[in-house]
């Protein structure tokens, strides 16, 4: 960064130096614990396990899901992507509100409450789902299906309908393997430091990726936590 200038223009003599720490990249952990997560729940929507499991799905949810999407959350903030922030977060929030309601209620049962949360999870999700449009294709399509598989689990949750049950599962089935295969290239991609399964990276994200040092650090003076205000 350029020293700040005083008031008259001048250089003011201060250098201000802002230190940014790698971190790994943290997604491929949140986008299995999404393939879980939605895997596990489809089965229990789809008759594969008995509905007396409820409870063991909402502890699968609460132990395992949760925990790891909200480490993606924190360290996708620390890594300075608000599209992993901000999606792993709400997923975190949605599954940890999934997981508490079918705990304390009877299994098979639907809820009214979650139905209308799961609705606005899935609204949410298109916002970094926008975001990440201008830079990762594939990340893209897996935020708006998981934001499919929310509005039509909210819409069952609502209605009660075994058709809106079976549709909400396919979602979920559908947006696993999408999961899956995320993960997969995204992790071959850090391990490998280059491009082996398509993520459909462009313009920012690609530049992102095979950009120089200089470029990856441009205007990092005025990103959150260094900037004075939010």
């Amino acid at each position: 960064m350029e020293p700040p200038l005083g008031p008259d223009g001048r250089d003011s003599g201060h250098a201000t130096r802002v230190v940014v720490r790698p971190v790994a990249n943290p997604l491929p952990l949140g986008f299995l614990a999404l393939a879980g997560g939605t895997f596990v729940l489809a089965g229990l929507q789809l008759g594969w396990i008995a509905t007396s499991q409820s409870t063991a799905v909402a502890l699968i949810l609460l132990a395992f899901v949760l925990p790891l999407q909200l480490v993606a959350s924190i360290f996708g903030f620390l890594a300075r992507d608000v599209v992993a922030g901000t999606g792993m977060g709400i997923l975190a929030g949605t599954w940890a509100a999934t997981g508490l309601v079918m705990l304390q209620g009877e299994p098979g049962a639907t809820s009214g409450a979650l139905g209308l949360l799961l609705l606005v999870a899935g609204a949410a999700l298109l916002v970094p789902a926008t975001v990440a449009a201008t830079g990762k294709l594939v990340v893209t399509a897996l935020l708006v299906t998981t934001a499919l598989r929310f509005a039509t689990t909210g819409v069952y949750e609502l209605t009660g309908s075994s058709t809106w049950q079976d549709a909400c599962a396919i979602v979920g089935l559908v947006l696993c393997a999408i999961a899956l295969y995320t993960a997969l290239a995204m992790a071959l991609e850090d391990a490998r430091r280059r491009t082996v399964l398509p993520l459909g990276r462009r313009g920012a994200g690609r530049a992102a990726f095979d950009g120089d040092p200089p470029d990856q650090l441009a205007d990092v003076e005025h990103e959150a936590g260094v900037r004075k205000q939010l």
